[in-house]
């Protein structure tokens, strides 16, 4: 049976991150779950613990620096970046593993926009601008991606391992997405649905990363990263 290893990015999730792990382990899957604790302060790694994760504990760094940490100790044969806030539902994995699992895919991107998947009605300047930076995506990439900045992302494992990313916070999402698509790998994309959270729920990412992402994406087109 093929291993999935779940890589799971934390700062403060401690409302969620239990029900998030809970549903992991309900899947008929061979796993591995990682939860890199990047600082919290409520209790998110004594949760994680408690449900049998392993947990890496870190210094606040950011989502990138926690994903960072995680890929040298995950031994599955593909490797899933599972968010701890419930935006994503686990039980969606492994339909997005399958082109991975059949040899068709190196990498699946689940996509919010693609449509045919129920939508929270989410924050519209955040649509706006994902929306801009998939374009600008597909025209320094020559690809045709609808959702870019995706916090569903499958991998085979050794790929993930491969890629030499080096951004510590949210434009560790836009590093990934230009990276694989520099190397010319399999990139599917498949429908998921997506609960998105308010600011006052706790979501993180700000318009100030929007701006890095757009740097990221110019910059190793470039070369510069």
């Amino acid at each position: 049976m093929t291993r999935v290893s779940f890589i799971v990015p934390a700062y403060n999730e401690a409302a969620t991150i239990g029900e998030v792990l809970a549903r992991v382990e309900a899947l008929d899957l061979d796993k591995q779950v990682v939860v890199v604790d990047d600082g919290s302060t409520d209790g998110t790694a004594e949760i994680a613990e408690a449900k049998g994760a392993k947990v890496i504990r870190q210094e606040n760094r950011g989502k990138g620096a926690a994903i960072r940490a995680a890929i040298p100790v995950i031994d599955g044969d593909i490797a899933v970046i599972q968010d701890a806030d419930m935006e994503y539902d686990p039980s969606e994995v492994p339909e997005l593993i399958e082109p991975i699992r059949r040899g068709a895919a190196d990498v699946v991107f689940g996509s919010r926009l693609s449509g045919g998947r129920p939508q929270r009605a989410y924050l519209f300047w955040h649509l706006v601008g994902n929306r801009f930076l998939s374009l600008l995506t597909n025209v320094l990439y020559n690809t045709t991606l609808s959702d870019m900045e995706t916090g569903y992302k499958a991998f085979r494992a050794d790929i993930l391992r491969s890629l030499d990313l080096r951004e510590d916070d949210f434009a560790i999402e836009p590093e990934i997405t230009a990276k694989v698509c520099l190397r010319g790998l399999r990139i599917y994309e498949l429908p998921i649905a997506y609960d998105g959270r308010t600011y006052a729920e706790g979501k993180k990412i700000t318009w100030r990363d929007g701006f890095k992402a757009l740097y990221v994406l110019v910059s190793v087109r470039l070369g510069r990263d």
